[in-house]
């Protein structure tokens, strides 16, 4: 009797470690299967006033492919969808296939990460609601998110770039436009509509310049190229002094820079005046939202020192004196000719995979 229980219980023990040694290579299976499906890829594009610049980039952020086009002169958004989608899936295609692709970020003036869509830009050569992120999907197959440029430029700075670790700071992009995002508790705040943050288009002074939002005395209207430009052509019709801008004939923010660097008085003048009102503008914000740093990007920060000792200046003369010299004002650490696309691509893995290509 003792040996046919022992012999049961030794038979037992056998199928027990079958079963185990099936349930474990069942489970290795799985893992193995998930790895295999997992996909580390997705294509970041970023649409400029001037050319839309798109890439394939990894989980670690690394840029494997970039490449761009002039699209200022598409005045059609069908024939720009359909040449971005080409160029895409040609890029795709050359770097592993659909399979491997997760996702696709888009960053874009006026982009609202909420809708979807391009809302009322009123720079890009498209007006009105463009559903970029439906039309996209829909000629793609795969899973596409729209954000405004400065909510993914600054998703890019928290994820790859300087505000890593940081939870409150503020983001602002000088270039064409005055584009900005808020961070708050290591999260963007959009706001209901997915409009937050928008302090380029804050009235600052009354009565002052129109901007091509439709207001008047923007923050934009004097601190972005065209108010820029704006300023020096003001200051060069109330003086006769002298100054290197005058004969310059396609006067820009670069070339005025330049002009401060050869000791130009007026050009520094332009400086001083856009740095004292952006600083103005900048306390306004950081009195309100109190963050640990703002990140400053964009053409128009490549102005330095000539910039942003006025801007410095004007912020801590107007900053509610409980954050006195507390908030850093600090330049971005991405490369200029990455950090755009590398935002976009922070966006897309954001966004619920959906994909056709299995």
């Amino acid at each position: 009797m003792v040996d046919k229980e022992k012999i049961s219980i030794f038979v037992a023990y056998k199928i027990l470690r079958v079963n185990l040694n099936y349930l474990n290579l069942t489970y290795l299976s799985l893992i193995i299967m998930v790895q295999d499906s997992m996909k580390t890829r997705v294509v970041g594009v970023d649409v400029g006033y001037e050319a839309t610049t798109y890439a394939v980039v990894d989980v670690r952020g690394k840029i494997l492919s970039k490449d761009s086009f002039q699209s200022a002169t598409i005045k059609s958004i069908n024939d720009y969808i359909t040449i971005l989608c080409d160029r895409i899936t040609e890029m795709i295609d050359k770097n592993g296939g659909y399979e491997q692709i997760r996702s696709i970020g888009i960053s874009t003036p006026c982009g609202n990460y909420l809708s979807g869509n391009i809302e009322s830009s009123g720079k890009l050569a498209w007006k009105g609601q463009i559903p970029l992120a439906a039309m996209m999907r829909d000629r793609l197959g795969l899973a596409v998110v729209v954000a405004n440029d400065a909510h993914a430029r600054a998703l890019g700075e928290f994820t790859y770039g300087c505000a890593h670790g940081m939870k409150d700071f503020l983001f602002i992009t000088l270039g064409h436009g005055f584009g900005s995002c808020l961070f708050s508790n290591g999260r963007p705040h959009l706001g209901s509509e997915g409009f937050a943050g928008e302090v380029g288009h804050t009235f600052l002074l009354p009565a002052g310049r129109e901007c091509d939002c439709g207001g008047w005395g923007c923050l934009e209207s004097y601190c972005a190229t065209d108010g820029i430009v704006k300023t020096a052509h003001e200051l060069m019709e109330s003086s006769d002094k002298p100054s290197m801008m005058r004969k310059c004939s396609n006067l820009t923010p670069k070339k005025i820079t330049e002009f401060c660097d050869k000791g130009d008085e007026m050009a520094i003048e332009v400086y001083r005046r856009t740095g004292f009102i952006l600083g103005l503008g900048l306390a306004n914000y950081a009195s309100v939202t109190d963050p640990e740093a703002i990140i400053i990007t964009g053409g128009i920060a490549n102005a330095g020192h000539w910039l942003i000792d006025p801007m410095n200046d004007s912020f801590e003369e107007h900053i509610f004196h409980n954050i006195k010299n507390q908030v850093k004002i600090v330049r971005s650490a991405l490369k200029d000719d990455e950090r755009n696309v590398l935002g976009a691509s922070a966006v897309a893995w954001k966004v619920k995979e959906y994909s056709l290509f299995k």
